[in-house]
């Protein structure tokens, strides 16, 4: 029991932290990297919640190929670190400011309204009743679509690429 808080505990600091490396790193290469490191956390928060299926899917689609398919795209186009500008405008600043106090109020929202208690003890997120929903006629097409999507945003990087040269 107190492993388990313990592993609680580190896997969302591990995924906070990983988050707010995305957001606030300014090398891509290294954003991805703490993507990596959020993505890994979500699992291992899944792992604690019996989901095995989703954290094993995490992994392997989110973490793995996604992420490595990322990796590629980055080094394919040679992106450089950020640069700040020195007149960073504070309308940007107030702006991102506002959108993010939105943001909390949204989130403090949800958490106040949501009922507080432990998911329904028939709930299973095995494989088969994932596939069974996942595969069915509806989100059939969404799969699909998000399939192309991701090809040709990749073909989209190769295009670019060429053309720099």
């Amino acid at each position: 029991m107190l492993f388990e808080q313990i592993l609680f505990f580190v896997a969302a600091i591990g995924a906070l932290g990983g988050a707010l490396g995305v957001v606030l790193l300014h090398n891509p290469f290294y954003s991805v990297l703490s993507l990596i490191a959020h993505l890994v956390s979500l699992a291992i928060l899944f792992l604690l919640l019996r989901s095995e299926f989703l954290a094993a899917a995490q992994i392997v689609v989110y973490a793995g190929a996604i992420m490595v398919l990322f990796l590629f795209v980055l080094m394919l186009l040679n992106v450089r670190p950020e640069e700040r500008f020195a007149g960073e405008s504070l309308r940007f600043k107030l702006t991102a400011l506002a959108l993010g106090a939105v943001l909390v109020a949204q989130v403090a929202m949800v958490l106040v309204n949501s009922p507080q208690r432990p998911l329904a003890a028939g709930f299973d997120a095995s494989s088969r009743p994932v596939a069974r929903i996942l595969f069915s006629p509806h989100y059939l097409y969404v799969f699909e679509a998000t399939s192309v999507l991701i090809l040709s945003a990749l073909v989209g990087a190769v295009a670019l690429a060429r053309k720099e040269e």
